[in-house]
């Protein structure tokens, strides 16, 4: 129950990227709300596990959910085109700290319009006065429930809504300045996304994913064996 309480909050909080999916590198509170903004491979490949292992016990659909967006968001952009994963994304952008990633009402309403920005503001606590330099982390601080009644609609009416806003937002954000990448392959994190892939793609029938750690495995063979001898590390020329 710790855990599976546990795994419901971090995939609440701002830990977690409610747009693009996995998980920023540590929360700096207590509520999982305010991350350190870079993203990492190696906890994106655990985490995807430990999810999976949590959805596997008590078939929670928002684990089920967390699985996926995570492991195709190390496909979508942490995935070199020869088969390697990169290794992490910073915390900044245009020398500020987590700009990629926080809105001011007034963006999302843009993005949006009024009717689907004030559905997407009432399910991820979005605030004029905000949670973060005057700006907004989201998340998801209250049940679904909750805030379908605030909002007049049904849960199904409310997720259906988020969706779409989430679509939308994605899009919105990809015109942004994003933070740098380091695209170096290392040899360990590699591994441990390529049993995430393999592992979650089997219990999920996700054949895409069981290909992505194939695909990994030939890399890690070809590019990181020499003369019988495992290397550490890879960086396309």
């Amino acid at each position: 129950d710790f855990v599976a309480l546990t795994l419901e909050k971090m995939a609440s909080g701002g830990i977690y990227d409610q747009l693009g999916g996995g998980f920023h590198r540590y929360s700096t509170d207590t509520y999982w709300l305010v991350p350190h903004f870079e993203k990492m491979l190696y906890d994106n490949a655990l985490l995807a596990l430990l999810y999976l292992h949590g959805w596997q016990a008590n078939g929670h659909p928002l684990f089920r959910r967390i699985v996926e967006e995570t492991l195709d968001y190390i496909l979508r952009e942490m995935t070199h085109p020869s088969g390697g994963f990169y290794s992490a994304t910073d915390a900044d952008s245009e020398g500020e700290e987590g700009k990629f990633f926080v809105w001011l009402p007034q963006e999302i309403d843009a993005a949006l319009g009024p009717g689907l920005g004030r559905v997407a503001k009432a399910y991820w606590g979005v605030t004029q006065q905000g949670n973060f330099e005057g700006k907004n982390i989201l998340n998801v601080p209250r049940p679904e429930e909750e805030a379908a009644s605030e909002l007049g609609i049904s849960a199904d009416q409310l997720r259906a809504s988020v969706a779409e806003a989430r679509t939308k937002l994605y899009e919105a954000r990809g015109k942004r300045v994003p933070p740098g990448l380091d695209d170096k392959a290392l040899t360990s994190w590699n591994a441990l996304a390529l049993k995430a892939f393999a592992e979650c793609g089997a219990a999920m029938g996700r054949q895409d994913w069981v290909e992505a750690a194939r695909k990994n495995a030939d890399f890690l063979l070809r590019e990181l064996v020499k003369d019988g001898r495992l290397q550490r590390t890879w960086k396309a020329a």
